[in-house]
């Protein structure tokens, strides 16, 4: 069986002077007679297959840039909160130590 041929348009002009689109189906008749505008416009709006694959593979390396993103201030925020709860605690160690010796000096005391 031969193959079959691609649907495919030909151009005329209207009484007016408009560039026409003869829209023809794949046995070569004619299907529809559109304004030339409009057909480019339908098929402006429309993406190739390696388009839309090209948006979708920059979508992709967006989402995936932005969870990089979210994880490195994760672990900024983490390390900032340890850094702190370090810094309190050590006051707090320092006050008990203080307590400790001062109890350790009474006792040697008496």
């Amino acid at each position: 069986m031969a193959a079959r041929k691609k649907a495919r348009r030909t151009t005329h002009r209207s009484s007016k002077g408009k560039k026409l689109y003869a829209v023809r189906d794949r046995k070569g008749r004619f299907k529809d007679i559109q304004q030339y505008s409009r057909a480019h416009r339908m098929d402006m709006k429309r993406k190739s297959k390696s388009e839309a694959a090209g948006a979708a593979k920059k979508a992709a390396k967006k989402v995936k840039r932005r969870v990089a993103k979210k994880a490195t201030a994760a672990r900024r925020t983490v390390r900032r909160s340890a850094r702190k709860a370090v810094r309190s605690m050590r006051g707090t160690v320092r006050k008990a130590v203080r307590k400790v010796r001062k109890a350790v000096r009474k006792a040697a005391r008496k």
